[in-house]
């Protein structure tokens, strides 16, 4: 059926005005319906593309014991939660798969949220208020941000990875009742790792928490795929992490682990966490299947890592600039927002799904493509996105 046009209120023209001046400018976003998604490819309007945007970083939506467990998940308890948390919406499979996480983790508990925001915007606002200082690194996920904003706590922000500002922050904030340092594990836009030892060395000298948002490290980075701070050995010096389930867990929410007084208190204080619907119970099986494949297949990880060095060599004997990201996101950087949107439709045009990333996702000036790898990507996609990289 025709959608009918229906005039908009002249109250409403400011909408119509904003939209235009994102056209002009390149800035206007638009949603891709995806008909199908084996993992690596998929298909838009019977057209299949090798998919270079995805977080599902070892493939694992699409394993076999992945999926089978969420059948089972399915049938035995349905396809939704029907509440909140702490009301009747906290099943088994709930229990089961924050204590597998809080053991993966290395932590004495865990929360999972409905999603990473969720988790970011509830551990956050609740933690932190008004007199207390939160001191986050400049290229945080916007959602660390949300969730300064909503603490009303005293923001202060680092240049990236500077520790010199930090510690002067640091000194100058030292009469505070709290200090929180949070910084991304894994920079999303960037890819590159956060300095986690030298943070974790400034927060024990001047006696402040740290939070680590680990969205892009769990599964993939240390030995075991723990994450960032296994990668750094750094297991019982990180006050906070918090996690997603939908990216290398290849489901979808959020989790925090930590200390039990902590997961107490966010269960009596996050907001986000007591007025929402509880994760559906399909989504914790996935997670709680994926778990298990990451700890024993490790080869999933290995073959991740050498997806990333295959094609990272590829693009830089070519010229591109891949900013020098060490993990699976890597960056092609542009620069230019027009040119950036010029490469994303050629590439869409060879067959590769990249969208462009520019402002406000990352500052003008700085439009880039980026690529995220997937352990099932093959030689193949990978020659392949290679030639129509040379070609573009």
């Amino acid at each position: 059926m025709a959608k009918k046009n229906i005039p908009l209120s002249p109250k409403m023209d400011f909408l119509r005005e904003e939209l235009d001046r994102l056209e002009k400018q390149d800035l206007s976003r638009k949603l891709r319906i995806i008909d199908s998604c084996d993992g690596p490819t998929i298909k838009i309007a019977q057209d299949e593309y090798i998919l270079l945007c995805s977080n599902d970083y070892l493939g694992l939506t699409q394993h076999p014991k992945v999926k089978e467990k969420a059948k089972e998940a399915i049938e035995r308890f349905g396809c939704g939660s029907g509440a909140s948390r702490l009301i009747s919406g906290t099943f088994s499979l709930h229990d089961e798969l924050e204590k597998r996480l809080a053991e993966f983790k290395k932590t004495e508990a865990a929360l999972v949220f409905a999603s990473g925001y969720a988790a970011n915007l509830g551990v956050i606002s609740s933690l932190a208020g008004k007199g207390d200082v939160i001191i986050v690194d400049k290229l945080n996920h916007a959602s660390i941000i949300d969730g300064c904003r909503l603490s009303e706590a005293d923001l202060r922000v680092y240049p990236h990875k500077n520790m010199v500002f930090l510690e002067k922050i640091l000194k100058q904030t030292q009469n505070k009742r709290l200090r929180l340092i949070i910084t991304d594990g894994v920079f999303s836009m960037d890819g590159d790792i956060a300095p986690l030892p030298e943070i974790v060395d400034l927060a024990e000298k001047y006696n402040a928490l740290v939070m680590v948002d680990d969205a892009h490290g769990t599964g993939v980075l240390g030995k075991e795929g723990r994450g960032t701070v296994e990668y750094f050995d750094l297991d019982g010096h990180i006050d906070i992490q918090m996690g997603t389930l939908s990216k290398a867990l290849g489901s979808l929410g959020g989790f925090i682990a930590g200390s039990n007084v902590l997961i107490e208190y966010l269960i009596n204080k996050a907001r986000s966490f007591i007025y929402s619907t509880a994760l559906a119970p399909v989504q914790v099986a996935t997670a709680l299947a994926s778990l298990e494949v990451i700890q024993t297949e490790p080869q999933l990880q290995l073959r991740l890592l050498q997806n990333v060095r295959y094609l990272k060599e590829g693009l830089q004997s070519i010229g591109f600039d891949t900013m020098e990201s060490p993990t699976q996101i890597i960056p092609v950087f542009i620069g230019d927002t027009a040119k950036t949107m010029q490469a994303s439709k050629f590439l869409y045009e060879n067959g590769i799904f990249v969208p462009a990333i520019r402002p406000p996702t990352v500052p003008k000036g700085k439009s880039r493509l980026r690529l995220s790898l997937m352990a099932t990507h093959t030689t193949v996609h990978l020659d392949k996105v290679l030639a129509v990289f040379k070609a573009l």
